[in-house]
């Protein structure tokens, strides 16, 4: 079964048909799904939308661009919520220098804090990194969770995955593989070893060709597995089911 590693579906673009989508998952050949958190209001949107279906699987923890939103009043909260909650990771954590919403000192504070409960709390951890392919690296290095992770939506060369992976950390692929203008992340992909990928959907976003531009969902990986696929000589039966046994050794599941 395809194993979607990041999903958002808490996300406003599910309201209308949320119930009707997560439902026709398994028939769509969908099995289990990590809801990423990313904002303080998202949590308590992850936790009850995970209760309600088993194969969703929380994480907790705040965006880069909602570092703000992560007072000192609020950090209890947050891990009494880790500590109590089982969430299969730390996450969506990192850095993302893109969006001028809050200092880069701000956001690696937050970040190493994110990483050291991840150490606390014996989690794996989702890092997301936009345009802050260093600092993003030296921080992993110098406060890395023991259980590891996943660098999600990887965006750098194939250099840094390779520093990654030799770290014991999983790269993480999405619909961005199957556009025309994703040269370096199809190199990264050829060059790294499938036991090192997820697949994953970023859902509702980065939906693959041939649905660019549409709101994307969990059973459109089947088009990622097919391009990795290709770029490896392998079927894509066994991308899906290769990095379905990454994701569960991940998140431990």
């Amino acid at each position: 079964m395809i194993f979607d590693s990041h999903s958002h579906y808490d996300d406003e673009a599910f309201d209308e048909d949320r119930d009707e989508l997560l439902s026709s998952m398994a028939s769509k050949g969908v099995g289990d799904i990590v809801c990423a958190a990313a904002s303080w209001d998202s949590l308590k949107k992850i936790k009850n939308l995970c209760e309600k279906y088993p194969f969703l699987h929380p994480t907790y923890g705040i965006h880069p661009e909602n570092v703000d939103e992560l007072t000192p009043e609020r950090r209890p909260v947050l891990e009494e919520m880790i500590k109590t909650l089982s969430p299969v990771a730390i996450g969506e954590i990192g850095l993302d220098y893109y969006y001028d919403t809050s200092t880069k000192e701000a956001q690696k504070e937050i970040f190493i804090y994110q990483l050291e409960l991840a150490k606390k709390y014996d989690l794996p951890v989702i890092v997301h990194s936009r345009e802050a392919t260093m600092d993003t690296l030296n921080i992993i290095k110098e406060h890395t969770p023991q259980k590891k992770g996943v660098i999600h939506c990887f965006s750098s060369s194939l250099e840094i995955a390779k520093e990654y992976v030799k770290m014991g950390f999983y790269i993480g692929v999405g619909g961005v593989i199957t556009f025309k203008n994703s040269k370096t992340l199809k190199e990264v992909t050829k060059g790294i070893p499938l036991s090192s990928i997820l697949i994953e959907t970023d859902c509702p976003y980065l939906a693959p060709v041939p649905f660019r531009g549409k709101r994307n969902d969990s059973s459109y990986l089947t088009y990622v597995a097919e391009e990795i696929a290709s770029l490896k000589e392998i079927t894509s039966e066994e991308v899906i089911k290769e990095t379905e046994r990454n994701a569960r050794t991940l998140f431990n599941l």
